[in-house]
């Protein structure tokens, strides 16, 4: 993991001890949840390549790592204005989230960060702040029995902006009831440390 904030980026491949001393210094700690608490990207690029292809857009990897982070309308509209192809962006949407739901029985953990989330449990108020939909969101935390450790689950239908803008990380914070400077932020994407960033919140590369 490297970590870092808008001022520095302190150290990679830190061991247990440094990063129990690490977050003792916030009051809250807030995470990602695909490709941060789920091992969920790889999935998430077959639902989103099979059904784009179906429409005629093309969206390879390269493309859909470097959108990690934005709702799936948006994803959709960029795609489809870029490509000149005319589409339902909400139908398309829900077709991409069938598709991903249908092979949750193959999601994993990210089981260094769930392990974090573990043991912080009870120690530190904990959200999870995404650019997911809520029931994807959901459905994902439950299957990975993990659920019940966060007091608070921000996604994208709470807040009008979304990563790189600091929205859904700030909403995280407010309904913590804590500073958003005292808090910790697991990521994996470009987007979301940019939006930890304006925030105010330091972050941890989890990539």
């Amino acid at each position: 993991m490297a970590y870092g904030n808008d001022e520095n980026n302190l150290s990679n491949n830190t061991n247990e001890t440094a990063l129990t001393d690490y977050t003792q210094q916030y009051d809250a700690i807030i995470f990602d949840c695909d490709g941060t608490l789920t091992d969920s990207m790889p999935l998430h690029f077959v639902a989103w390549r099979d059904t784009m292809q179906i429409y005629g857009i093309d969206f390879g990897e390269d493309a859909f790592y470097g959108m990690a982070g934005m709702p799936s309308e948006k994803i959709i509209a960029k795609l489809s204005s870029e490509q000149g192809v005319d589409v339902d962006a909400d139908q398309v949407s829900h077709e991409k989230e069938a598709a991903f739901e249908s092979m949750i029985d193959r999601l994993e953990a990210k089981s260094e960060v769930c392990q974090i989330a573990r043991d912080h449990f009870g120690k530190l108020p904990m959200a999870v702040a995404s650019g997911g939909i809520r029931p994807i969101v959901d459905r994902q935390l439950e299957h990975l029995g993990i659920a019940d450790l966060f007091g608070a689950i921000v996604t994208a239908e709470d807040t009008e902006h979304h990563k790189p803008q600091p929205d859904v990380f700030l909403k995280a914070a407010e309904l913590l009831q804590v500073d958003p400077t005292k808090c910790l932020v697991f990521e994996d994407s470009e987007l979301g440390f940019a939006a930890a960033e304006k925030a105010g919140m330091a972050w941890i590369d989890v990539r």
